[in-house]
């Protein structure tokens, strides 16, 4: 398991977190796209389940936004709280997911 994780900081934060062998790549299905830019995703790479969990509660905590690309990150997300799996979509059988305010 190893998922990117880079923080924007503008007015709300917005936390981008991405599988490590998504990076880079690019999907379609139809009209819809998922493109899953470095420049975007590419962070602080994290192998701890526990430490990506601790990170997103904490940005949830601070109202932050949250871009999720790929299995084990939107995992994670499920796990730390921040989304539902209900919440999530696929494109080329990709799961994504976004918690916007």
């Amino acid at each position: 398991m190893a998922v990117y994780i880079k923080v924007h900081n503008s007015y709300r934060s917005v936390v981008a977190v991405a599988d490590s062998d998504l990076l880079g790549k690019r999907f379609e299905e139809g009209i819809k796209q998922l493109d899953v830019r470095e420049n975007f995703y590419n962070g602080k790479k994290i192998e701890s389940e526990e430490e990506v969990i601790k990170i997103l509660k904490i940005h949830l905590a601070e109202d932050a936004t949250f871009n999720f690309a790929g299995k084990e990150a939107v995992n994670l997300a499920v796990k730390a709280e921040v989304i539902s799996e209900k919440s999530v979509g696929y494109i080329d059988n990709i799961p994504y997911a976004l918690k916007l305010l």
